[in-house]
């Protein structure tokens, strides 16, 4: 079974897109749909992950916050920011959520290298990192990309996020995946920054 992909234009709702997300999950169960890789862009929101401290949210009122049952923390949604929402039956990839995780990690590495950015891993940490060290100043390392995911029955839903040309300063509000706002980063900001 092939693998479709949707791309919504303009801004779509959190909890309609975790209601799309729920419906198709259990239809592809099921066996009553085909797999589905949805591209999106939220308002400004954000998102408390299952492992998520309250301490971590530093500005509650700023944007509204939606509770999700995705792994990971807090993190930030908002225009500029492309969100793949992964829809995949498990069963068919060997019911292995680390390398699930893994092929996610490197679909985003082979994105970013398009745009001739060298995504990276990091042991024990989840996501995709750009190296922003300059030669003879501090070891410095931003996170471009995060992955939360749940699966329900072998299907996972939520997925990835890239930032794009997101506003960076929204993240200073949480502590985004465990991560400080000033350790986040954008193409736009890697592009500006080279000049």
């Amino acid at each position: 079974m092939t693998t479709g992909w949707a791309i919504s234009e303009g801004l779509v709702g959190y909890p309609e897109a975790v209601a799309a997300m729920e419906s198709r999950a259990a239809a592809i169960a099921e066996g009553r749909a085909g797999e589905l890789v949805w591209l999106v862009e939220h308002p400004a929101l954000y998102t408390r992950g299952a492992s998520a401290r309250e301490g971590d949210l530093l500005d509650p009122q700023r944007f509204p916050v939606f509770d999700t049952q995705r792994g990971g923390q807090f993190t930030y949604h908002g225009p500029g920011q492309r969100v793949a929402y992964v829809m995949l039956d498990l069963t068919r990839r060997g019911r292995d959520v680390k390398q699930f995780v893994c092929s996610l990690e490197d679909w985003i590495i082979g994105t970013l290298g398009t745009f001739n950015v060298k995504g990276e891993r990091r042991k024990g940490r989840v996501g995709v990192w750009v190296d922003r060290s300059r030669a003879g100043g501090a070891r410095r390392e931003d996170k471009i990309a995060a992955i939360g995911v749940r699966l329900k029955r072998w299907v996972s839903y939520h997925g990835i996020d890239i930032n794009i040309d997101v506003d960076l300063k929204y993240f200073q509000a949480i502590s985004a995946c465990g991560r400080g706002g000033d350790e986040i980063t954008s193409l736009a900001a890697l592009f500006k920054a080279k000049g």
